[in-house]
């Protein structure tokens, strides 16, 4: 019971924060990019929520309508790199001949910190939404072409794809039929890490100074920028900063509770580390 509430609140956390996103400009009172030199580094009141930054813009606005790129960069990458990564994972568990050229690719990507990848990238491309995407992309799609091969390579032996492979079933039929929904369920969970982990790498590129431009709300540019009234108005950085754990930890208690569904044996196993501890401490 307590896992399904835990599903309904991360389920419940990031609906309403899309909610809110999409339908901002109907329902915020003050516009985010409204500037009133007056009304400079506020602190939270009941007429500014969040209070108020270095230029007098609503932090509570700027907060709310920062979540529409940093979701759509971090949904937009998981999607893709889910995609890109079940793709090559498929072949690379499935055809022993691409696996070792599929790997090897994989694991010279993978002996660079994603987040550094990403930087380079980003540092050749340039920093606008579309490039932060593309390098955060291939920042992640290695794990999850490791994740689907791991599992494809498990099943590959089960009796009946093998009795498909042998009664002469094309492979991409084998593949598209019998493997890849054995292989959904680690899927759909390392997805929606990605996308959690892309919230997180847009907003430490951004705060870095390479991400989105600075005069485009996120919340990692948020960050940099009150960064220097850390002391004097610590409300600029909060409140950005309360917005990505939020949200983060919403989609890694949604992935959590997705595995734990998915995957029995794992849940079994919880549950047993659970009781050895237990049993450790009291005695």
């Amino acid at each position: 019971m307590l896992k399904k509430k835990r599903n309904l609140v991360a389920l419940s956390i990031l609906l309403l924060l899309t909610i809110a996103t999409i339908t901002a400009n109907v329902w915020l009172p003050v516009s985010p990019g409204f500037i009133d030199a007056a009304q400079r580094l506020l602190p939270p009141s009941g007429t500014f929520w969040f209070g108020t930054d270095h230029f007098g813009r609503d932090v509570f606005a700027l907060t709310v309508v920062a979540a529409r790129v940093s979701l759509t960069v971090g949904f937009t990458v998981a999607v893709l790199a889910t995609i890109l990564g079940t793709i090559t994972g498929l072949i690379a568990g499935y055809y022993k001949k691409a696996d070792f050229i599929i790997m090897r690719v994989i694991d010279g990507m993978l002996a660079f910190p994603s987040l550094l990848l990403a930087l380079a990238l980003v540092a050749a491309l340039g920093g606008n939404v579309t490039n932060i995407i593309i390098a955060l992309t291939f920042s992640f799609w290695p794990v999850m072409t490791r994740i689907v091969r791991s599992a494809v390579l498990q099943i590959n032996s089960v009796q009946y794809i093998e009795a498909a492979k042998t009664s002469g079933v094309s492979d991409p039929v084998v593949i598209a039929k019998y493997v890849l929904p054995n292989v959904l369920s680690p899927i759909i969970v390392q997805g929606t890490f990605i996308f959690a982990k892309a919230i997180l790498a847009e907003a430490a590129l951004s705060f870095l100074g390479v991400g989105v431009d600075p005069s485009t709300p996120t919340w990692g540019n948020m960050l940099q920028e009150s960064q220097i009234y850390i002391s004097l108005a610590p409300w600029i950085s909060i409140f950005p900063g309360l917005a990505i754990v939020i949200t983060v930890l919403a989609l890694n208690m949604l992935g959590d509770g997705l595995r734990d569904s998915f995957d029995p044996h794992a849940r079994k196993n919880k549950k047993r580390k659970q009781r050895f501890v237990k049993t450790k401490i009291a005695s």
